[in-house]
């Protein structure tokens, strides 16, 4: 296809840094939060009672919520009037640190703009040699536990924020990984920045899979909107089943809501993701109705692959964009086919993402 870069669309929101940097603000606002920041709480009601949560306002008409206790993951998101995450019937709910066995993980997916899969296994659950893994890992019950939360301060031309935490996926005798992961954005730029780091601080080797499951939802998502993204692909649906993902099939155009998706139809396409130049990945979503466009960029050399998930079911409508270090195929594949990586004790893996959404 004709690759679309949403990254290369001047959106009109991005001028309101330049517009914020000649500070006509200044001598009329007595507290930093008239412009944006960053915001603790905790939910005091129904599945999510407890849960500590982060609202980050970028000062744009951005502004997202992030769950503390499940691994930093960004849970509501919205640019202006419109919302861009998907959220299950769900929504937030407790971390469940030992549903970790079979499909337990699908029982408090709340959806959310992202849920991070892994740190040791993506995919279906499965059982061999090496041991029993449930879908698509444990860091997403996990709990930070926050390190740093930096203000911007525009009174002192500071505009960066960001939040820093850490959660430790491990048992005694036994793996330890640990996910260090700080978001962070500027006044008045419509972007997330997302900076992870995973570190085995065990002492043997282990496995390693990481994958950013970006949930996207209506009215970002509608009939129509393109769905952005280049590289070879192999659906991963065969035969009868796959009904999307066929060469002459536009299926980069979200469909209207499928009859087939009910329940738990869904399709998904594995894709060697194309870099530029400099080594960056890009894919995104663009809805002409509302102007509005997001993309997501990434490191090839971080994250070759990715997935894009597509279930249109009625009530249950949703795009998955999976940038990963494989596709969500399992520990038990990848390591048959040699490329399950492994971190050893005291390596370290860098992950960079950034999302950025506008108008235009």
């Amino acid at each position: 296809m004709n690759f679309y870069s949403p990254f290369t669309i001047h959106f009109k929101k991005q001028a309101l840094i330049s517009i914020m940097n000649q500070e006509p603000w200044h001598n009329k606002i007595s507290n930093p939060a008239q412009l944006g920041g960053i915001e603790t709480s905790v939910l005091d009601n129904g599945a999510g009672r407890g849960v500590r949560v982060v609202w980050v306002n970028t000062g744009t008409g951005l502004r997202y919520k992030l769950v503390l206790d499940r691994a930093m993951d960004i849970a509501d998101a919205f640019f202006n009037q419109h919302s861009l995450a998907w959220l299950s019937h769900l929504g937030i709910t407790t971390p469940q640190p030992i549903s970790d066995k079979g499909i337990d993980w699908i029982k408090t997916f709340g959806g959310g703009m992202l849920v991070t899969c892994g740190l040791d296994h993506i995919g279906g659950p499965e059982a061999d040699s090496f041991g029993e893994r449930g879908l698509h890992g444990a860091i997403s019950n996990t709990a930070a536990e926050i390190e740093s939360i930096i203000q911007p301060d525009p009174l002192s031309g500071k505009m960066e924020m960001s939040i820093t935490g850490i959660m430790k996926q491990s048992q005694p005798l036994g793996t330890r990984l640990e996910l260090r992961r700080t978001i962070s954005g500027t006044l008045g730029l419509a972007s997330i920045k997302i900076h992870d780091e995973v570190i085995n601080r065990g002492n043997t080797k282990a496995p390693h899979m990481l994958l950013y499951h970006f949930n996207f939802g209506w009215p970002l998502v509608d009939e129509g909107t393109e769905i952005l993204w280049d590289g070879n692909w192999t659906p991963r649906e065969s035969g009868e089943k796959n009904k999307i993902f066929k060469q002459g099939n536009d299926f980069h155009k979200c469909l209207a809501p499928l009859d087939d998706h009910s329940g738990g139809g869904e399709e998904a396409v594995f894709i060697d993701a194309q870099a530029n130049a400099a080594g960056e990945c890009e894919c995104g979503l663009r809805n002409d109705k509302l102007g509005l466009s997001l993309a997501i960029k990434f490191q090839k050399k971080q994250l070759p692959w990715l997935t894009n998930w597509q279930h249109f079911g009625k009530g249950e409508y949703v795009i998955g964009l999976e940038p990963g270090t494989n596709p969500p195929i399992g520990q038990a594949k990848a390591r048959a086919s040699n490329e399950l990586l492994f971190l050893e004790p005291g390596e370290k893996k860098v992950y960079d993402i950034e999302l950025r959404v506008g108008n235009w």
